[in-house]
């Protein structure tokens, strides 16, 4: 069952942090497509130090942004570890002159600082060596098939090579002895799963692992990427259109790259990363915002100040964030929404400058009062068209004058007399005047 914190959330901070920082290079991928030699890849290692690493300032930083609670890749695809597993070499201890356990100081920093610790984990690891040893069932039912996965080493025995199922099962025996490491070392609240694509659901056998990793550390929550058997869904770069169905968390890179890239210049601006968090929040779901560390622990500048920017909208606005529910169908207010909990209060998020006054449709309650939250100024507002005798409310226009905007969003407050009664109909002839 979804713990209670995960929808109450909102704001998560996501860290891609792994030796592919070093070169300032796609996360794994740049070595499975080619990109870079496998042991170029590895030799990333030496430069990676983590001199710098200060999860307490990570952890306060993120706390000032808005997050509830942070997620920090353990081991990406590549199968490099940043904690001392006992199950591979391929670790930031035997490998690294780090030569540290940086997960636990993570873990550690994060509860201190009040937030809930998700660690994530890649199921496939194209450094294993009995991970490409068996095809999946569509590459077996179709053995001509053209999928350009099915020639890659990292991934699939080579055509001609025969399955075995051995290795596969040792395979699966390490790939749940790290998982079960991470359980009883840290105590994840949130275990934040990815690479489940390559095997079928009878493969990996993810409802076993789910009623293991729920022995290991009773109350975790599990993402979506368990072929079927996780909590919550998630929709990733593209921010969804339609509310999806149940909790949902939103996942999206401050810039173009999930790890650090340097030459990735192109960052969201704050006023952008402000409206996906209301997007989000307003279709009943949770933004995880991705940064990049450098290979010596710190974040860079652009992301710093991106966050803090972030931090000090969610914290003149944090009513209309936190103890929230999901807002308005989309329709009803040109811009997104929340609800207070006894949806007596409804926070209606204006991006741009509006002309004649901001207008909100289907409204049926009396309105006690409008304002723009954080400001003590009542609104005019007044009830346009309609017909109250059948129940058929007209549309609210609330009058925001030019000195109260905000320079990201601005939320105005519109409280109710009673809990919200919203009209969706598709309209109707009046008969009677």
């Amino acid at each position: 069952m979804l713990q209670p914190w995960f929808v109450e959330a909102k704001l998560g901070i996501f860290m891609h942090w792994g030796i592919y920082a070093v070169r300032g290079i796609p996360e794994s991928w740049s070595f499975h497509r080619g990109q870079i030699s496998y042991e170029d890849y590895l030799k990333q290692a030496e430069g990676f130090t983590a001199e710098r690493y200060d999860p307490e300032a990570w952890a306060d930083l993120f706390r000032r942004a808005g997050a509830r609670y942070a997620v920090l890749t353990a081991k990406h695809h590549d199968g490099f570890a940043l904690w001392p597993t006992r199950e591979s070499d391929l670790n930031v201890v035997s490998r690294t002159p780090a030569r540290r356990d940086l997960i636990g100081p993570y873990c550690q920093a994060m509860r201190k600082a009040g937030l809930k610790v998700g660690i994530y984990f890649s199921h496939l690891d194209w450094s294993q060596p009995d991970y490409a040893s068996v095809l999946n069932k569509r590459h077996r039912d179709n053995p001509d098939t053209t999928d350009p996965g099915r020639d890659n080493r990292w991934s699939y025995p080579p055509r001609g090579t025969p399955e075995d199922p051995a290795r596969w099962e040792r395979f699966l025996r390490f790939h749940r002895a790290q998982l079960r490491e991470l359980c009883e070392a840290y105590r994840p609240d949130l275990l934040w799963f990815d690479g489940d694509w390559e095997r079928d659901d009878e493969q990996w056998r993810m409802g076993e692992l789910r009623e293991l990793l729920h022995a290991w550390s009773p109350g975790v929550v599990l993402n979506s990427r368990m072929r079927g058997h996780g909590d919550y869904e998630t929709p990733e770069q593209g921010i969804p259109i339609q509310r999806p169905r149940g909790p949902w968390e939103f996942c999206v890179t401050m810039n173009n790259s999930w790890g650090y890239q340097p030459a990735d210049r192109n960052y969201k601006s704050v006023r952008q990363i402000v409206r996906m968090l209301c997007e989000c929040i307003g279709m009943g779901g949770n933004l995880l915002l991705d940064i990049g560390p450098r290979p010596d622990g710190t974040i860079p500048e652009e992301q710093v100040e991106r966050l803090e920017g972030l931090g000090r909208w969610v914290q003149k606005h944090h009513e209309a964030v936190f103890g929230t529910q999901a807002g308005l169908p989309h329709g009803h207010h040109y811009g997104t929404s929340t609800l207070s909990a006894d949806r007596r209060t409804l926070y209606a998020t204006v991006f741009d400058r509006p002309v004649e006054g901001v207008a909100i449709k289907g409204i049926r309650n009396k309105v006690l009062r409008a304002s723009v939250l954080g400001h003590e100024d009542s609104l005019p507002h007044r009830k346009v068209g309609g017909a109250s005798w059948i129940n058929l409310p007209g549309v609210l226009w609330v009058d925001v004058p030019e000195r109260l905007l905000d320079g990201e969003a601005t939320v105005l407050k519109i409280e109710l007399e009673g809990p919200l009664d919203l009209y969706t109909g598709a309209g109707q002839a009046v008969e009677s005047n």
